[in-house]
């Protein structure tokens, strides 16, 4: 394994991956560009030592990290077999497979992580990806989206801060403070530095530090590949794991989560891989919406349809990326904003901050809804 070498952990990252690699593939010398609402101008030339035209034909390798969850593993196979038919080479690592599998992974890529001209990661909070980087620094790094942690990465790069979740406490735990030294040097090899570039590849408007790169993902694998999707007459509600993250009160989401239903007439709920069984039972028969676990990123299954007119969602990453993937279908996307009162009193205190930015930042095209804890459906209207 040579040439540009991958990690994924989640779908998400493996699809933003295939959307790089398109990229680079359609354009290889052309000018990398700035997300909308990102600052710089969108005709920057390359520093020097930036990779060129090479990226474009070298072979890449994709190595599934496996998560532990079943739905995240299911989705990774069947994007992993999307990607096989993409010509790529895919190896899957059971990365998190019990004892012994930590020294048992780091053993079996040392020599492609030493050989890897770019290595591309999806989370760079993560534990896993953060212990390779400390034992081999790649020359050049691209980082793709994996949700809207992205945003918060760029800005904690820029700032020298060290990396942390936007849902977490400041608090150093005992876990993080044996594991400090490690996030430390892996953060000093997340930065531009000599002999070293860094790309971040995102649908978000993010703040690039100086002598990062930010390349545009518009989606244009997933155009090319998929619909466009059948419209249905109704709307369709996108899940959270908010409440399983302990930012959010489930009271108060499950109640929203039922005005909008109502307010929009929506009939089927997408769920996020990480909600809990007994949280989608409880909405099921609560609300009477389908609850749907979706068999690949929601971008896909938007794409290939059949999809409903209007797509609500609470902040995430989708109210960047369904615009951008759902782009001339005619179907409408909207945010329903994040309400102080629905958070937890153990939840971050940069939890309310971040999220209205990713709801603030999302397509201009999209609409921003509007909700109180425990108001009426009709408070629930597009503002």
């Amino acid at each position: 394994m040579t040439g540009q070498l991958a990690f994924v952990e989640s779908p998400v990252q493996l699809l933003n991956v295939l959307e790089w690699a398109h990229t680079r593939a359609a354009a290889p010398d052309a000018p990398r560009t700035a997300p909308p609402g990102a600052p710089g101008p969108a005709d920057a030339t390359p520093p020097a030592g930036a990779p060129g035209p090479a990226d474009a034909t070298s072979p890449l390798t994709v190595v599934v990290l496996s998560p532990t969850d079943p739905m995240s593993r299911g989705q990774l196979r069947r994007m992993a077999q999307l990607a096989r038919d993409e010509g790529v080479t895919v190896h899957w690592q059971e990365a998190r497979g019990g004892r012994g599998s930590l020294v048992r992974t780091l053993r079996q890529l040392a020599r492609p992580l030493r050989s890897a001209e770019r290595v591309i990661i999806g989370d760079p909070f993560s534990r896993y990806v953060q212990l390779l980087l400390t034992l081999f620094g790649p020359r050049h790094l691209t980082v793709v989206d994996d949700g809207t942690a992205t945003m918060e990465f760029a800005a904690q790069i820029g700032r020298g801060e060290r990396l942390v979740r936007w849902h977490r406490k400041g608090r150093l735990g005992p876990r993080e403070l044996v594991l400090a030294p490690v996030t430390s040097l892996a953060r000093r090899r997340l930065a531009p530095a000599g002999g070293r570039t860094v790309e971040i590849f995102t649908s978000l408007p993010v703040e690039a530090p100086e002598g990062i790169e930010v390349t545009e993902n518009s989606f244009a694998w997933t155009r090319s590949r998929f619909g466009p999707p059948l419209l249905t007459g109704g709307a369709d509600l996108v899940g959270t794991s908010l409440v399983e993250t302990g930012v959010v009160d489930a009271g108060h989401y499950d109640r929203v989560v039922g005005e909008l239903a109502r307010t929009h007439g929506a009939t089927r709920y997408f769920a996020h891989r990480r909600e809990s069984a007994e949280k989608l039972h409880r909405i099921a028969v609560e609300t009477g919406l389908q609850v749907v676990r979706p068999e690949l990123p929601l971008e896909l299954i938007a794409r290939r349809g059949p999809v409903g007119r209007t797509i609500v969602s609470f902040p995430s990453t989708v109210v960047h990326t369904l615009p951008l993937a759902l782009a001339g279908t005619g179907v409408r996307v909207a945010v329903c904003e994040i309400a102080p009162e629905w958070l937890r009193g153990s939840a971050s205190p940069r939890a309310q901050g971040f999220l209205s930015g990713v709801a603030g930042t999302a397509a201009l095209e999209v609409d921003r809804l509007t909700a109180r804890a425990a108001g009426p459906a009709d408070r629930l209207g597009f503002g």
